[in-house]
């Protein structure tokens, strides 16, 4: 009997260890931020203002990746995917520079938005799959940056 008194104990004094281990899925965005870090990708979360079209909902706050722009950048722009491989703008025109959209094409079907600034491009990403999805969104940044 004081056997399991003692094993109740010791289960009852370690459980909450268990809640400190990150599960598999936080687990997997954790290896998918330190592998867009370790190729000089910035990556924060930011709640944005989504527009009311988009066919659902994104997650709020999104995790924006972001690289800093070239030094004499001056274009500025905005594109939302509203499906995978159509992207719009905030009209819902469709994209149509010809440098642009084959980029924006390479990119995963659960990035929401791309934008660039003088300053940053960035882009509003769900974080799907594993690792292997960084390559196309540093790919993208580095390209455009």
């Amino acid at each position: 009997m004081t056997v399991w008194i003692v094993v109740l104990l010791t289960a009852v004094v370690l459980s909450p260890l268990a809640w400190l281990r990150p599960s598999r899925r936080q687990q997997g965005r954790m290896a998918i931020r330190m592998a867009a870090r370790s190729q000089g990708l910035g990556m924060q979360l930011s709640r944005q203002e989504w527009p009311h079209w988009l066919p659902e909902e994104p997650p709020s706050p999104c995790p924006q990746y972001h690289r800093a722009r070239r030094r004499g950048a001056s274009d500025s722009w905005c594109y939302w995917q509203m499906s995978a491989g159509n992207w719009v703008n905030q009209w819902r025109e469709p994209c149509t520079d010809a440098a642009l959209l084959p980029h924006l094409h390479t990119l995963p079907a659960d990035v929401y938005k791309v934008e660039a600034t003088t300053q940053m491009i960035s882009l509003c990403w769900g974080e799907a799959g594993d690792v292997q999805g960084v390559e196309p969104v540093a790919a993208v940044l580095k390209a455009l940056a």
